[in-house]
């Protein structure tokens, strides 16, 4: 379920690039292009229909962001690895490294 979320997070992430990369904010882009009257869809029209799927691409990321979110599959009781040394401390014989009783015996210089 998260991998398929994930990649529709994807695809809409790169036509959400397309269409914001097609506008610009100073009336260039594809709505400065089609400035002949004769057009089916005018300069008006295809700014409306550009922000329109902006707002729309925008809504349904944060929508899959969220669902996203929902859908990882969480551990079921798993404890930490604090938690499970104070739950079960370890054998100290076992894990601390041996030290030798004495010091070895020094030679006296002749």
């Amino acid at each position: 379920m998260f991998g398929l979320i994930s990649v529709l997070i994807l695809i809409v992430c790169a036509l959400l690039i397309m269409v914001v990369l097609v506008q610009n904010s100073k009336g260039g882009g594809l709505s400065a292009s089609f400035g002949g009257s004769n057009q089916v869809m005018g300069v008006r029209r295809t700014t409306d229909f550009l922000e329109k799927a902006t707002w729309t691409l925008a809504s349904i990321l944060l929508a899959l962001s969220i669902l996203a979110s929902w859908a990882i599959e969480k551990p079921t009781e798993t404890k930490s690895r604090l938690e499970q040394q104070i739950e079960s401390p370890a054998d100290f014989d076992q894990s601390m490294p041996s030290i030798p009783a004495g010091l070895p015996d020094e030679e006296e210089p002749e």
